[in-house]
């Protein structure tokens, strides 16, 4: 899995694509794996705050997943635990409004499998959006139907809305994600992550 990983940061499949992004960015993937991973937090593809550390989830959306998993900072960067593995290692970009890219699907199509074949301690995954529900799950539907749905994928995964702060409206329209789902994710957090 090390040479995997740095198979993936070595991977410039998408410089054309990104160099025509309004963002004009040049390719940096970012993988943060190891085969003994407990849980896996499945995404879209990293955000430019990503991009530019280096890091998954080092910014506010990754403070709000972090309590929403009931875990710290520590316990989620400990890449022997946790593995973050989103739909597209690099950022996408932006479009010419400004608005996230989507995930460009040679990306998954190059490394998923043998990424995700590779997780050999996963107990449990969380699946962040639409487009990682649709190939974890074989979920397309709408993500409020996915999300709701969560208990459909007990033990092995739970579906999430992206934790972006964007995405507040969505938690104040639906109480349910906390009062439901949150109890749930935390203790099975704490159960993939235990001993």
């Amino acid at each position: 899995m090390t040479d995997l990983a740095e198979d993936i940061r070595a991977c410039r499949l998408c410089t054309a694509r990104f160099a025509a992004t309004k963002t004009q960015h040049q390719p940096r993937p970012v993988p943060w794996f190891r085969p003994s991973a407990r849980l896996l937090i499945a995404g879209q593809a990293p955000g430019l705050q990503v991009h530019e550390k280096g890091r998954p989830f080092d910014d506010r959306s990754g403070d709000r997943l972090r309590d929403w998993l009931g875990i710290d900072r520590d316990t989620f960067y400990d890449l022997d635990r946790v593995a973050v593995v989103p739909m597209a290692f690099c950022f996408p970009g932006y479009d010419a409004r400004g608005s996230d890219l989507p995930p460009p699907p040679i990306c998954s199509t190059t490394w998923h499998d043998a990424v995700i074949g590779g997780l050999t301690g996963l107990r449990l995954r969380v699946v962040i959006g639409a487009y990682a529900q649709a190939y974890h799950l074989g979920r397309k539907g709408p993500l409020t139907e996915t999300v709701r749905g969560f208990r459909d994928h007990l033990p092995d995964a739970i579906p999430l809305p992206h934790p972006s702060w964007r995405n507040t409206g969505w938690l104040k329209k639906n109480p349910w994600f906390e009062t439901d789902l949150l109890p749930v994710l935390r203790q099975k957090v704490k159960e993939a992550l235990g001993d």
